[in-house]
């Protein structure tokens, strides 16, 4: 069972979090997942002693990191993301891989599985964490939010296929067989979610949503059990089955119940957002290792190295192959968002570590240079779109963008 008084104390920092977000709104804009993982770090063992996670409180974490990585998946709008926006975000991805690799091949002196783990991790994007910045901003249903969401999504994505083609354990050729056993049932999947839902599927999810039977609620849980349970079944990340429950979740939500869908949305991410996904963060926070970081003057040197290598991977080729309807200051801001990581980190690295593919200095590295990204990026490319031009300013041009931009605009 966990400890009280730990499970206190995280969401006594979770409930702490937004309100420094408030104090310190006017003088500097500060991500809530950043005050969140620093609280983590300040009552974990390496610095108060106050908080060690156990086994419960460490599956609730994952339960959270699932939920973020559902809500991503639920807020991807593929009506939008489509056409020449969607190829160029495609191609954007492997090549920072290939570059990422490359790049931990010289960072690992060499080291085969390092350098994936490495080069996998500088290629992530936090689509979950970008999202909600772009919707408090009331951005994410624009132009720009819907090219964000098109990279973030296979930024979210490529990393977590290619955790399981790589890191998996398994010869490539059988991850690669599971993996296309996985898609085959999600496709299966897709086309039964795109079919007509019986007339009473939207009745009862309309008499419950007020009531304590909360129908929709528990078939949107029950399907993300369900596909995390048939991720693990093949043998697969569990992150994969999340983002496909999200994306399956609004096919469904809005094909049977269109009147009801935001609003069994909300309560799904007054879960997520409510209790599971701080949990996760501050957890992250808590179980971060300090001292490694701190000990060790080559971590802490790597630090700023794998920051600028976040943006140079992930953000070089996603500004070379930015929709052409995108000003310069967009186009930078987009590179940045996409740079932007965190949660991937975490779990890549974690699964270095246990395999022993991955030292713990250089993980805590990784997961440091991501904390900071989390705070810094996201600020500069905002900053980055006012001083080049401004939100929303450039209109589309021509080109195979003009007619998906004119209708995102």
């Amino acid at each position: 069972m966990a400890s009280p008084g730990t499970l206190v104390l995280i969401l006594a920092a979770a409930a702490l979090a937004p309100l420094l977000v408030h104090a310190t709104g006017s003088r500097v804009r500060v991500p809530l997942v950043v005050f969140e993982i620093v609280l983590g770090v300040l009552i974990g063992p390496q610095v108060l002693g106050w908080a060690d996670p156990d086994e419960v409180i460490d599956t609730l974490a994952d339960l959270g990191l699932s939920m973020l990585i559902f809500l991503a998946g639920y807020e991807i709008e593929f009506a939008a993301v489509r056409g020449d926006t969607l190829r160029r975000s495609l191609w954007a991805w492997p090549l920072s891989l290939a570059l990422g690799i490359g790049l931990g091949f010289l960072i690992s002196g060499g080291a085969v599985f390092e350098a994936f783990v490495v080069g996998t991790a500088l290629t992530s994007t936090a689509l979950g964490t970008i999202l909600p910045m772009l919707r408090d901003s009331g951005e994410l249903r624009g132009r720009f939010g819907t090219v964000v969401s098109a990279f973030g999504a296979v930024g979210e994505f490529g990393p977590v296929v290619a955790m399981a083609l790589l890191l998996s354990g398994r010869r490539p050729a059988e991850s690669a067989a599971l993996l296309a056993a996985f898609g085959a049932v999600t496709v299966l999947a897709v086309f039964w979610a795109l079919r007509p839902r019986p007339a009473w599927f939207g009745r009862i999810t309309e008499r419950t949503l007020h009531s304590s039977g909360q129908f929709a609620v528990r078939f949107v849980m029950l399907l993300l059990a369900c596909m995390l349970g048939l991720a693990e079944v093949f043998g697969l990340d569990v992150l994969l089955g999340a983002f496909a429950a999200g994306v399956l979740t609004r096919l469904v939500l809005h094909r049977a119940a269109p009147a009801s869908s935001a609003e069994v949305l909300g309560r799904v991410e007054a879960m997520g957002f409510g209790f599971l996904v701080p949990l996760f963060y501050v957890v992250t926070g808590i179980e971060f290792d300090l001292d490694a970081l701190l000990h060790d003057p080559v971590a802490l040197l790597l630090l700023p190295v794998f920051l600028l290598l976040f943006v140079l991977v992930r953000g070089g080729p996603v500004y070379l192959l930015a929709p052409r309807d995108l000003g310069r200051g967009d186009r930078a801001a987009l590179a940045l968002f996409a740079s932007t990581c965190l949660p991937l980190v975490v779990a890549i690295t974690a699964i270095g570590v246990d395999q022993e593919l991955l030292g713990t200095d250089r993980a805590a590295s990784l997961v440091g240079a991501a904390m900071i990204s989390v705070l810094v990026l996201p600020l500069a490319a905002t900053r980055l779109r006012t001083a080049l031009g401004g939100p929303g300013r450039r209109k589309p041009g021509p080109g195979p963008d003009a007619a998906e931009g004119t209708e995102a605009w």
